[in-house]
């Protein structure tokens, strides 16, 4: 009887200790977790500072009327009221929209031309490759100046030009000038940044496809259509996205090319090169009415958030699909070898 008291009791007193520690278990975790979090906080605590404050302000100082120096005056919706009576913000809303499809277009294209090509044997492709990354890296402000003697009136545009026969081009005083003028400068600096992450995209593809899509019988032309575009279509929503957002928010291109002290001349001659971004920085540095710099600033948010699912649903919409037609195609392949 005495052994068997000794051995219950002995769970009962192991069971205490585990009690005893569980009390003690929060605090071992505190300074067991203490140390991490101290060192990533320098981080939140910039972010909380420079990047969530500001978000958050702006959108307090959209609901005010504000100088930057008086105070505030709350005048709630007003802001946005007098945004869809102004004729000035709706002229850069199609500025912006006409320069984001004449350079994205394009731009996406030539990528997708550049990253096949990167992706054959060809020799010295990584210097290729950093030659192509090099203009998005480089400062815009500087090469906006270098294209602003590029599509002089006397610039080497036109000289080429003239030199195989062909008139000038009214490149910087005309409509479809301006806007050409921009996209060619939004085209030269992300087509490479582009054509590399298509490029990852293409390496990615596995080869069995390939080979699956040759046992079925399938030319070039399906090939293309049926594995490598719906093996890159989450690559190409990643672009397309990414390339709306940039368009959206031009502003360097317009502003170091078209500079003036005198707002009605802002974005180049009839205001033809006015973006959403450019206007923002008018109404609210340049006229110092930051609560309608901030309400424009969250209708461009708006905007960009609409044209982002817009483009989610346009190019990802049939990926079901393409799942379905390219295991499709792999039980084809493998039905065919025997498997």
């Amino acid at each position: 009887m005495a052994t068997v008291t000794g051995t219950s009791k002995a769970p009962a007193a192991r069971g205490g200790e585990r009690e005893g520690s569980g009390r003690r278990a929060p605090g071992g975790r505190l300074r067991r977790h203490l140390p991490p979090y101290l060192a990533i906080s320098p981080y939140y605590i910039l972010f909380a500072v420079f990047g969530a404050f500001p978000v958050f302000f702006s959108l307090y100082l959209s609901f005010q009327d504000w100088d930057g120096i008086g105070s505030m005056r709350y005048v709630g919706l007003q802001q946005y009221k007098w945004l869809l009576d102004d004729p000035v913000f709706w002229h850069s809303i199609l500025n912006t929209f006409q320069i984001w499809f004449m350079s994205t277009v394009p731009m996406l294209f030539l990528a997708l031309v550049i990253a096949f090509l990167l992706n054959s044997q060809v020799r010295h492709a990584t210097a290729y490759r950093v030659a192509y990354f090099v203009p998005n890296i480089t400062s815009m402000v500087a090469m906006t100046i270098v294209f602003g003697s590029v599509f002089a009136q006397a610039g080497l545009a036109n000289s080429l030009f003239k030199a195989v026969g062909l008139g000038g081009v009214d490149w910087l005083t005309s409509s479809l000038g301006i806007k050409s003028a921009i996209s060619l400068m939004i085209i030269w600096r992300w087509v490479g940044y582009n054509a590399l992450i298509f490029l990852a995209g293409l390496q990615a593809i596995p080869t069995e496809l390939f080979e699956a899509a040759k046992v079925d019988g399938a030319n070039s032309r399906q090939t293309l259509f049926r594995v490598v575009v719906p093996q890159l279509r989450p690559v190409i929503l990643f672009a397309v996205i990414t390339s709306t957002i940039n368009g959206l928010q031009i502003f360097t291109e317009s502003q170091v090319l078209f500079y003036s002290d005198d707002p009605g001349t802002t974005g180049g001659p009839g205001q033809e090169g006015m973006t959403i971004v450019l206007y923002l920085w008018q109404k609210a540095f340049n006229d110092h009415q930051f609560g309608y710099g901030a309400a424009i600033g969250w209708s461009l948010f708006a905007l960009i958030a609409l044209f982002a699912i817009v483009n989610w649903r346009l190019v990802s919409g049939n990926e079901r699909d393409g799942s379905r037609s390219r295991i499709s195609l792999l039980r084809k392949g493998g039905s065919r070898d025997g498997r």
